[in-house]
This record gives structure tokens, sequence and C-alpha cells, in this order.
């Protein structure tokens, strides 16, 4: 099992990747968000797998845990989403600070602001102090999604279509796994190929950064768009840790307060190193192509 990994630095990118090893297996913090529980497509395996290796002082669960939409339409619950249910409350019972943000998947968790559930907070938002002093906004971002907030109904037939593409991509990465080739994730390559979709990344990430600025933060942390990124928009640090449906990614604070994305291969034989720019034009479209490998 290997992670990929990349930089959240202010706009460049380590050129010099590295595998994270088991030698280094705790974290000052861990950001992870879009599990989707309850949905087919949830990589839960893979999850348990990072989740068993590597340990935090604090854990964001940023947002879609829980796929209540899908669950509301057909009930899928295997024996290993319970256990992600487990270890995340197993996790805040040994001491680590567990604060889980619902999403618009889950949001009937908005119903509980402010309880503990088996020691996991729940926040509408939270803040987050890095080590080196920068204040981070945590939240879903759904807020700042159009559609979730003018036209739910189209969100919903929007979810019936993802899920198709997500179905079509189990099929081929069990192909691709017994040829022994790396995952790689239809829907995020057909959503970048999209110009909408593009835009619409690009929109979303703007909007974050923008309020983010407005209310005094020095940096957000997001989910909502399984688009995993970290980038610097007009000085303000924007970080999106992805998902555990495409990417299989994670956002991770160092003890020194570096901030870096960890992607993990649910086929377990990716390509070593995925090399990435030192010119700060070229982040976008590189990373866009490192989310799809």
């Amino acid at each position: 099992m290997r992670y990929a990994k990349y930089d959240s630095g202010s706009e460049n990118y380590l050129a010099s990747n590295v595998w994270v090893t088991r030698s280094n297996t705790h974290f000052r913090s861990i950001f992870i968000s879009d599990l989707h529980l309850g949905t087919p497509g949830c990589q839960a395996e893979a999850l348990l797998e990072f989740l068993k290796i590597y340990t935090c002082d604090n854990l964001y669960l940023v947002g879609d845990i829980v796929d209540g939409w899908q669950l509301k339409r057909k009930w899928y619950w295997p024996q290993s989403h319970n256990d992600v249910i487990q270890k995340l409350l197993r996790k805040a019972r040994k001491g680590c600070r567990v604060i889980y943000v619902p999403g618009n998947h889950d949001e009937f968790g908005r119903h509980f602001l402010d309880h503990s559930f088996g020691g996991i907070e729940i926040r509408e938002e939270a803040v987050h102090i890095t080590a080196d002093g920068k204040m981070l906004w945590v939240i879903h971002g759904d807020y700042f999604d159009g559609v979730i907030q003018c036209a739910k109904w189209l969100a919903y037939v929007g979810d019936s279509l993802y899920e198709f593409t997500l179905k079509l991509n189990r099929y081929l990465n069990q192909l691709r796994a017994r040829l022994g080739m790396p995952y790689w994730s239809l829907s995020a390559y057909l959503k970048l190929k999209v110009k909408k979709a593009v835009n619409f990344i690009s929109d979303f990430e703007v909007a974050v950064a923008n309020e983010a600025r407005k209310l005094g933060y020095q940096g957000v942390v997001c989910g909502h768009i399984h688009h995993a990124e970290i980038r610097n928009i007009e000085g303000m640090l924007y970080c999106n840790d992805g998902d555990w449906v495409e990417s299989c990614s994670a956002l991770v604070e160092h003890s020194d307060g570096r901030l870096e994305i960890l992607k993990f291969n649910p086929n377990g034989n990716s390509p070593d190193v995925t090399e990435l720019p030192r010119n700060t034009s070229d982040v976008n479209t590189e990373a866009e192509k490192l989310v799809v490998v």
C-alpha cells in the first residue's frame, strides 16, 4: 500500500515526491470528507486501512460521511461501512479529537449541531489553528453550490447519473486490477474533461476562498466537489481534501503545520511517483492530472 504526496506550501508543489511510509504514521491533524457510506462506490476497505495505519491528534470529518440521499432510495450498509463508524468512535474514545461537520448528503446531522455522539463533536463549521499559527475555516462547502441551494431537485438527478458512472467505474477498475493496472477514476476523468464541470470547480474554489477572506481566516478546508487540491487563491490558502469514492484522498497536517494531500491507490500497484511542477502557472493543469491518475 502506497500513498502519493504533494505539498501545500504556497502555490508550489514538491517536485521530489516521496511515498509516505509506515515510519511516518502520526499526524497532528487529518481531514477527510465525502466517504459516502451507504453507497456501493464508497471505498470503505481502503479507508479502514488508512485509519488503521495513520493516527492523529485531531480528525476532521468534513461532510458527506453517510449518504442519506442514497439510503433513502435503497438501503445498502455492508459490514465494512459499519466498521468505519466503529473505527471513528474508537478513535474518539482513545483520545483523538474527532470533529464532524455535516454536508448536504448527511444534512440530517445538522439537526444535532453542538452535540456529541460517542465523543464525536458535531459542528456546522469549525476553526482549526495549525501548528504554525494559520487559522483555517473548516466547512463542507455545499452552501457555495448554487445547484444545491437553488435547485435541489436537479442535484438529485445529477446524483443518480453520478451513481451510474461510479457503477461503471467499479467494473472498469475490477478489470484493471486483474490486469495489474493502477486505479483510475472514470468519473473524475469525465468531470475534468467537461468544460462546465471544470469551470464549476474553479468558481467554487474562488467563492469559498473569497468568503474565508471576508471572515478573516488565513485559509479554508472543505470537501463537497470530490476534487483534492491545495492552492493559493489571491493570498488565501484553499484546501480540498477530496473524497473516498473517486480519489481516496486525505488532507494531513504535520507537526510543524505543513499541509499535504495523501492519495491512496485501492489497487495497490500505482506508479512510483507523479512528477509535479515547480511553475505555479502549471499547478491547476497538473493537479487535475494527478487527481485522475
